[in-house]
């Protein structure tokens, strides 16, 4: 009952929120800037989108060595396509980090999984934050005063949050009161996958925060080369800073963030070099070109986890064969 409650609040934000954007802008003007897309540029947004995953999978990789769990590169970047599959593709709380944790808990405890695919995301965030926070000294001209404080606000927020959570101590001091399974202290669920986010230690975390760091560039730069596909101006820089605000929003309940990034765009994007007409449909036509982009990528990861799930499955047909055969002997 609960999945099913949470599946139909995202697609209830989904559409409530393009219903707002769609009352808002001109649907029409919206399919004639994605008509005109430049596709050498899309390909290149493309390509980073997927050139983007083998890298999360080493960073994954970082994290699970941090806590003497060792699962071949291969397998984790298997995952990480699988992962994106069924993020763009289930609107259910059965996401793509749920698939993720479930599919290597095969290859090491439970607890490891969950805690290393958290810190995963906690570290592509917080050197988000931390780029962004360089980044605003420097902010176009122009940039508005108002969005200035909103990101200052938020990337602080979020800093502090995932500090909070990496080090555990907070945590577990005003957690201890939860009943047994929800209690971050003692031998609970939550408690054992708390172990494992702290236990990854700060070498494997400072060596994910450095491969995060390439990762961030590479996430800025499939928004930039999208909005260089739809013409637009817009400086590097100004997708450093809004970026965050973006990656934030697909915390809110909804299918891939569709829906509430199309709302958002608009305050985002209108102060930054846009063409000339309606800048809030011509920031509407970025999001939904990057929507796009990574939901077509996304594609990818339904042939690699059916592949690999029938090569699973034979070699375990094969192992259950031989069994009888070396116990006949």
């Amino acid at each position: 009952m609960s999945k099913r409650i949470s599946t139909l609040l995202k697609v209830g934000i989904t559409v409530i929120g393009l219903a707002i954007v769609l009352w808002r802008i001109s649907p029409g003007e919206v399919l004639q800037v994605l008509r005109d897309a430049t596709w050498s540029w899309v390909l290149v947004a493309f390509l980073l989108v997927v050139a983007s995953l083998f890298l999360r999978a080493f960073r994954w990789q970082i994290l699970l060595r941090g806590l003497n769990a060792t699962v071949g590169y291969g397998r984790l970047a298997e995952l990480y396509f699988a992962g994106n599959f069924f993020n763009a593709f289930l609107p259910s709380g059965f996401g793509g980090d749920a698939v993720r944790i479930i599919e290597v808990a095969r290859d090491v405890p439970g607890n490891i999984a969950a805690g290393t695919v958290i810190v995963d995301r906690i570290t592509g965030l917080v050197m988000l934050f931390v780029m962004a926070l360089l980044v605003l000294p420097f902010r176009p001209e122009g940039f508005p005063t108002h969005l200035t404080w909103i990101i200052l606000i938020s990337c602080l927020s979020g800093l502090s949050a995932s500090l909070i959570l990496l080090q555990g101590s907070l945590i577990r001091r005003f957690g201890a009161w939860l009943p047994g399974k929800l209690s971050p202290v003692g031998d609970g669920p939550v408690a054992r996958v708390m172990q494992a986010v702290q236990g990854c230690g700060w070498k494997a975390i400072a060596g994910a925060l450095g491969v995060s760091t390439i990762f961030n560039i590479m996430l800025v730069g499939w928004w930039y080369a999208a909005g260089r596909a739809l013409g637009y101006e817009i400086p590097y820089t100004h997708y450093l800073l809004v970026v965050p605000l973006l990656s934030l929003a697909l915390l809110v309940p909804s299918i891939g963030g569709l829906g509430v990034r199309e709302l958002l765009a608009p305050y985002l994007f209108t102060s930054a070099n846009l063409n000339s007409g309606d800048a809030a449909a011509q920031a509407v036509a970025l999001s939904l070109l990057v929507f796009i982009i990574m939901r077509t990528a996304s594609l990818l990861g339904a042939p690699v986890y059916i592949i690999a799930t029938v090569q699973r499955d034979r070699l375990s047909a094969l192992d259950s064969q031989e069994e009888p055969a070396k116990a006949s002997e």
